[in-house]
């Protein structure tokens, strides 16, 4: 009888020792720590007078009603004869810097948006060369970010990056929004947004993305001369926010990069675990590589980031 009673006892009371312990374990778990969205533009800066998508950026960055101030990395294109070549765009990469962004090298050529895996040893070199030597008088320091044209990089144009200290952003969100083809709308922005956030959501729960000073950067890439992307950058905002509640990622009070030391700290981090991941590259630019100019994505990386 005494044995009868003590059986039922341990199956009564089992389950709810169980289940408090898990509770228990559940309430002790380290929560995930919160997102900061980094946002980053490429192609600029737009030399043309009226209606300028680079100013228009600006502006918003400035002043929105998501929050004042934000503070994004512009990968330049110093000597388009459209953009960082004309007075507007020199006056427009001396705006960015006065009000806190981070000048990073996209290309310091002046036949514009070619691929570097493309050039000769001679011209690549001249490119990051010029480049560097355009936006250094500028930006007040050393030019230390890069994010090559279309994403396409291979060992030896790393090793050219590395020997001129420049580290390799690439982005966790693209917007796809450097269409060419004369086509630059985006009707599917927010199914298209949700489903970037989906796969960082995923990326963070395998633990690939790193927490730095509290805090997750991912960051995000739109193109700063597409009009459209200007006329729309607060409605983007607004749509990251709300794709990444919807996915159940938490967003940090400060939702955005605020502080030109905080982005580039986390700019250079990151830097380091991107270059060798081919699927950051969109889809269709791969396909538009293979045809053109048949790469072999490389997994090098490049040189640690320095310490900041």
């Amino acid at each position: 009888m005494i044995r009868r009673t003590i059986a039922w006892l341990v199956v009564l009371v089992a389950p709810c020792a169980l289940a408090q312990e898990i509770a228990l374990s559940q309430t002790h778990a380290p929560k995930p720590r919160p997102v900061r969205f980094l946002l980053t533009f490429d192609d600029g800066p737009y030399g043309q007078e009226r209606d300028n998508p680079t100013e228009s950026i600006l502006d918003t960055l400035a002043h929105n009603d998501v929050g004042n101030g934000m503070k994004a990395i512009f990968f330049l294109q110093t000597r388009s004869s459209d953009g960082g070549a004309t007075e507007r765009g020199k006056k427009l990469m001396r705006r960015e810097q006065a009000e806190g962004h981070v000048l990073a090298l996209h290309d310091g050529s002046t036949w514009g948006h070619r691929s570097h895996r493309n050039l000769t040893d001679r011209s690549l070199e001249k490119s990051v060369a010029d480049g560097i030597a355009d936006l250094k008088p500028i930006a007040g320091r050393d030019v230390t970010l890069l994010r090559p044209p279309y994403w396409a990089y291979d060992a030896r144009t790393l090793a050219v990056y590395q020997r001129h200290g420049l580290n390799v952003l690439l982005t966790d969100i693209s917007a796809n929004d450097g269409k060419d083809w004369g086509f630059k709308a985006s009707p599917r922005r927010y199914v298209h947004m949700a489903s970037e956030i989906a796969n960082v959501h995923a990326r963070i729960r395998a633990g690939e993305l790193p927490e730095i000073d509290g805090v997750i950067p991912v960051v995000v890439a739109f193109h700063d001369t597409n009009v459209y992307t200007a006329e729309h950058l607060q409605e983007y905002l607004h749509i990251l926010l709300d794709c990444a509640g919807r996915d159940g990622l938490t967003v940090d009070t400060e939702p955005f990069f605020t502080q030109y030391d905080a982005i580039e700290r986390a700019a250079h981090i990151r830097a380091r675990d991107i270059p060798g991941r081919e699927e950051m590259v969109p889809w269709w630019w791969r396909i538009i590589h293979w045809l053109f100019s048949e790469p072999q994505w490389e997994t090098a990386r490049p040189a640690a980031a320095p310490a900041l």
